[in-house]
């Protein structure tokens, strides 16, 4: 079953909110680039990334470039960013970076 889709003003005001995740609205997709300390650290965010949506059943696109782990969410199903993805960016944001011991906002 298909989502609603949120208008883009609806996700703006959600990612204005006080306990709002930090993501950006970018063509049309909620997008977060996270700097890990070196590539390994990349690995393990992104394993960390890979069990929230394994248990979420919504999987994000995922693009690693050495230390930086950009990610974007869209439910495809619905042609649009639904309440899955602020749900999914709101866990993700709770990883934490564990060589810095930052969270993973980026």
């Amino acid at each position: 079953m298909t989502q609603p889709v949120l208008s883009d003003a609806e996700v703006i005001a959600a990612l204005s909110a006080p306990d709002r995740p930090e993501w950006h609205l970018i063509a049309g997709k909620l997008v977060k680039t996270v700097a890990c300390p070196d590539f390994v650290g990349a690995l393990a965010f992104v394993s960390e990334v890979g069990a929230l949506a394994e248990e979420a059943n919504h999987h994000p696109d995922i693009d690693i470039r050495y230390n930086r782990v950009t990610l974007a969410l869209i439910t495809h199903d619905s042609e649009g960013i639904t309440r899955l993805d602020l749900d999914l960016a709101q866990a993700i944001d709770r990883i934490r970076i564990e060589a810095r011991g930052e969270s993973g906002h980026g």
